[in-house]
């Protein structure tokens, strides 16, 4: 059985991953903001959880997180970045107050829990990192332009990370949902900037209205994305990138599309700016 640290665990995917973790046998720091959040989200407080506070915009505090993992445990074997939010705007109507806490958060929280868990992962050259990141990291959508930039971010990230990690013996998931059932649609994980441009009506219009709307509607089951990311987690050689969702897998397949019909469409231009 192994050590799991997950971010972001009092709600949503993050909580689902430690059930579904702890369900198997395995150990569980589940850190979030507000320990008593945690608390109320395991009310039997099963055997192998431990809870601690932990802010992943704090490096102090992740890395007395990290301390009280090993503490209790001995070792990490699992690190799962799950903490983070949403946010809806035109890429001009986001403030800039709104942007820098986004990538506080969703970029600089997923460096600050590396940097943390990152050491005991390389002294053990065991371990995997799985980085929650989006489909909307692969391929965005007008009015989720910032949001899609943190993720992108985190896709570089991983990416990145892998060829780094990979001879130390720790390896790096990515993962990239699309829509499920958790709270991230209601105001507890999104957030939205006012419509104040009405130039974007047209082209963020369209993704405020369906966002608002789905809620609750999404196709994906979080308890079944859940028990998918453990077995990768658990397996040997998992992939870099794991899409989550028939959506998510719809969406990656026309980008990769696009890609293809632009690439080959500028071959000419592109090779003619060599020797």
């Amino acid at each position: 059985m192994s050590v799991w640290f997950v971010t972001g665990a009092s709600r949503g995917l993050g909580a689902e991953i430690v059930r579904e973790a702890l369900s198997r046998g395995h150990e569980v720091v589940a850190t979030a903001r507000d320990v008593e959040a945690i608390l109320k989200a395991y009310p039997d407080q099963p055997d192998g959880l431990l809870a601690v506070s932990a802010d992943v915009t704090s490096q102090e505090r992740l890395r007395a997180a990290v301390d009280a993992g090993l503490a209790a445990f001995g070792r990490i074997d699992v690190v799962v970045n799950n903490a983070g939010y949403g946010l809806v705007g035109a890429v001009e109507e986001v403030s800039d107050e709104a942007a820098r806490d986004l990538f506080d958060v969703n970029v600089f929280g997923v460096l600050n829990t590396l940097r943390a868990t990152l050491p005991t992962l390389r002294a053990q050259r065991s371990g995997c990192v799985v980085n929650i990141g989006s489909v909307a990291g692969f391929a965005t959508a007008p009015g989720t332009g910032l949001y899609g930039a943190t993720k992108f971010a985190v896709e570089g990230i991983s990416e990145a990370l892998h060829g780094e990690l990979a001879p130390l013996g720790v390896r790096v998931v990515v993962v990239e949902p699309g829509g499920f059932r958790t709270d991230f649609l209601n105001g507890a994980s999104l957030r939205v900037e006012p419509a104040s441009i009405p130039d974007y009506d047209a082209g963020a219009g369209p993704t405020r209205a369906a966002l608002a709307a789905g809620d609750g509607r999404q196709p994906g089951d979080p308890a079944k994305a859940a028990a998918v990311i453990v077995d990768v987690a658990e397996a040997g050689e998992p992939p870099l990138r794991l899409q989550l969702g028939a959506d998510a897998v719809e969406r990656v397949e026309a980008k990769l599309d696009l890609v293809r019909r632009e690439l080959d469409r500028w071959r000419p231009t592109a090779l003619s700016t060599g020797f």
